[in-house]
């Protein structure tokens, strides 16, 4: 049985691994919007359908809003997301060391500065950085094969 001193060490050793940036993930880190809740909504434009969209009120979000509108080629990318070279890294300042992507999440993998779309939940990646999430189902990008998107915001 633990004592007091054994209690206070789990706790401060349970309280750093849940705070650690290697240790951040879908559940800690996910669904958080930065400074206040303002989400920037987007349009993804695929053929006839309109996707909407989400952005997290984050640096990376707010930055990667600022080159819209795009025309993008979306190529699939190990059978679990929709890739397309955005030319630049986009602004990380805060974003975790990782992050463990869910159906319907937008991403950069800032190493090779692509934008990603999950289809499929795929497991933590680091330099994975989440930018926000479809608001519904985004049966237009998991047709398979390259698919031309355009998106925008949705003023």
């Amino acid at each position: 049985m633990l004592g007091i001193k054994g209690v206070l060490t789990a706790a401060a050793i349970w309280a750093v691994l849940v705070h650690s940036p290697l240790a951040a993930d879908e559940t800690s880190v996910s669904r958080k919007t930065g400074e206040g809740n303002t989400m920037i909504r987007i349009n993804v434009i695929v053929g006839d359908t309109t996707l909407s969209a989400s952005l997290d009120n984050s640096p990376a979000a707010r930055d990667f809003a600022s080159m819209l509108p795009l025309e993008l080629t979306l190529s699939e990318y190990a059978g679990n997301e929709m890739v397309a070279d955005l030319g630049r890294k986009l602004d990380t300042t805060g974003a975790p060391a990782s992050y463990k992507p869910k159906t319907g999440d937008i991403t950069q993998y800032s190493p090779w500065s692509n934008l990603a779309i999950f289809t499929k939940p795929f497991s933590a990646s680091r330099g994975l950085i989440r930018l926000g999430e479809f608001d519904g189902p985004i049966d237009a990008l998991t047709v398979g094969g390259n698919v031309t998107a355009r998106l925008e915001r949705a003023d």
